[in-house]
């Protein structure tokens, strides 16, 4: 083959892989706990042809779960603590929605999701405004610069002024404000909204919404579509809206301005044009930097890392599965690529699509695609995969744990079946768990009393071992690593990790922390070991990527 065909042939893979991931929209909602964020998920799968039947969380009888609540804690306690994975296409675009935990012992999975995603829809309660897990998810979308649409949920029930919520919206997060919709009423006034981008009224109707198309909010029709005096409010609504900044593309993608959509996941109405806004705005899949160069969407070459491992969704194959991120290039069915962290060769011989629970073999997958790689632990978080290139993504943090506790086991038959239990479920980023140097009882760390609870539950179900936790003195830990690489500097770190064998123990990958009861203690040990960095913080494959706390 000469040099011009083999040319036009890398042109044409090149295009296509262009082509691909300008379909890509990858997405999460982010919202606190108890705003609708599962049930919008319902009505956006619903839209896209993903389920035929959008159910409640707590539905009872004959009405289905939650189809991305399949965990059963989650069932029983109706709230997302696991994060689903969902694909599906919506005018001739590819959606790939990531559902993520709402509650705040969560966050540092729902932290390690926002590292796969493009764009993120802010669901808040038309009630209640922004609630305090709602600014964490916020700050970390900051921190990553991602475009942000915001939902104004529950609308059909009391709610504040749409003013009040906006210009909250605008101080407290620090973030331009545009009304892409202004509501009719609340409650149960609630009638509809106005589009300000077509000048139509898209009205409450059954199974969703009846749009009109108008001349503007001077049009007449307005008050016979309206119940009586609502088009005069909708027009004095209308008045305050236009003191925000109209809408700007470039603004939107760059993180500084957020359009607003009001609207009742729960009825379905506003969700088709929340949608319809995430396929006109949202970006595609853009470059992202690795430590050894920038890596761009329509290279041909594959690139692409792991944000989060799920075991045992399907208790009867005790499975494990990998969700990559791609970041370039294609995916083929049966393609072996580089594990960066080890030097080996993975094969992806079935690698899938996801409906939470339910999956389907992907033939193929494109930049910004999220496909799930069953392995038996050979992954990890923060791997990165390619073809043969040695890079590795940044990004996907561990953070030093809030909460530490002892396993406490009551079957000491049992302590093989829950190392076996304890290290898969850190794989997955369900807990951090620690090993003391002493060869005591394992330490557990998680951000809030939650995690501990779906843990011991998850144990017990999946594995039959039931395990207690005891309290410990430590109020924190660090990683401990050395400033240089030299003999002398790992000399130092040794001789630190034997002062104390009770007060140190090594993470899942084998690296070494260090237990303190106080702040004073922990300040103290870095004054007096200058040559250690003792940090709150460490990428996923190796604290040389962390800052210090």
């Amino acid at each position: 083959m000469d040099r011009v065909s083999v040319s036009e042939q890398m042109d044409t893979a090149t295009s296509q892989t262009a082509a691909e991931a300008g379909r890509r929209r990858t997405f999460a909602i982010i919202a606190h706990p108890d705003a609708g964020k599962t049930t919008l998920t319902e009505q956006l799968l619903l839209l896209g042809g993903a389920i035929q039947i959008a159910g409640a969380v707590r539905a009872k009888g004959e009405r289905r779960r939650t189809r991305s609540d399949w965990m059963k804690i989650e069932q029983d306690r109706g709230i997302s603590v696991a994060t689903s994975v969902m694909t599906f296409e919506y005018a001739g675009q590819v959606f790939n929605l990531l559902d993520t935990p709402g509650h705040e012992d969560f966050s540092e999975d729902t932290y390690r999701t926002l590292s796969a995603v493009d764009a993120a829809v802010m669901v808040i309660d038309a009630a209640k405004g922004i609630e305090a897990q709602t600014r964490k998810l916020f700050e970390v979308c900051r921190l990553r610069d991602i475009p942000i649409v915001t939902f104004i949920n529950k609308m059909d029930r009391e709610a504040r002024e749409p003013l009040e919520l906006l210009d909250e919206i605008e101080k407290t997060l620090a973030l331009d404000v545009t009304p892409a919709t202004w509501p009719v009423g609340s409650g149960g006034t609630f009638a509809g909204v106005y589009d300000r981008h077509d000048n139509s009224l898209r009205l409450v109707a059954e199974g969703g919404e009846r749009r009109e198309a108008l001349d503007g909010p001077e049009d007449a029709r307005i008050d016979g579509l309206l119940p009586h005096g609502q088009g005069d409010v909708l027009r004095e609504g209308m008045e305050l809206a236009s003191v925000y900044p109209e809408f700007d593309l470039a603004s939107f993608r760059e993180g500084h301005l957020t359009p607003v959509y009001f609207g009742s996941a729960l009825r379905g109405f506003g969700v088709r044009h929340l949608l319809d806004g995430l396929a006109q705005f949202a970006p595609p899949p853009s470059a992202r930097r690795a430590d050894a160069r920038t890596v761009a969407p329509e290279e041909e070459k594959l690139t692409g890392f792991v944000f989060k491992i799920q075991a045992n969704t399907d208790l009867n194959h005790r499975d494990r599965v990998a969700f990559l991120r791609i970041c370039s290039g294609r995916l083929r069915k049966g393609a072996r690529l580089k594990q960066v962290r080890t030097g080996k060769s993975i094969p992806v011989n079935a690698p899938l699509f996801f409906f939470a629970k339910e999956r389907q073999v992907a033939e193929e997958a494109w930049p910004g695609d999220v496909v799930g790689i069953a392995n038996h632990g050979v992954l990890r978080i923060g791997d990165t995969l390619t073809d043969g290139e040695a890079l590795n993504f940044r990004g996907v943090p561990s953070f030093a744990p809030e909460i530490l506790r002892r396993v406490r086991l009551d079957d000491p038959m049992l302590a093989k079946k829950l190392r076996k239990a304890l290290d898969q479920l850190a794989d997955e980023g369900v807990v951090q768990v620690f090993r003391p140097l002493d060869g005591s009882q394992p330490v557990v760390g998680v951000v809030g009393q939650l995690q501990l609870d779906v843990l011991s539950s998850r144990i017990q179900a999946e594995y039959g071992v039931h395990i207690t936790f005891e309290n410990t003195s430590w109020s924190s830990l660090r990683w401990v690593a050395t400033k240089e690489d030299g003999p002398q500097d790992r000399a130092v770190l040794d001789r630190f990790l034997r002062t104390a064998p009770s007060q140190m123990a090594e993470d899942h990958d084998n690296e070494p922390v260090a237990f303190f009861t106080s702040d004073w203690g922990r300040k103290r040990a870095e004054e007096e070991w200058p040559q250690l960095r003792f940090l709150a913080l460490r990428e996923q494959h190796g604290v040389e990527g962390a800052a210090a706390a």
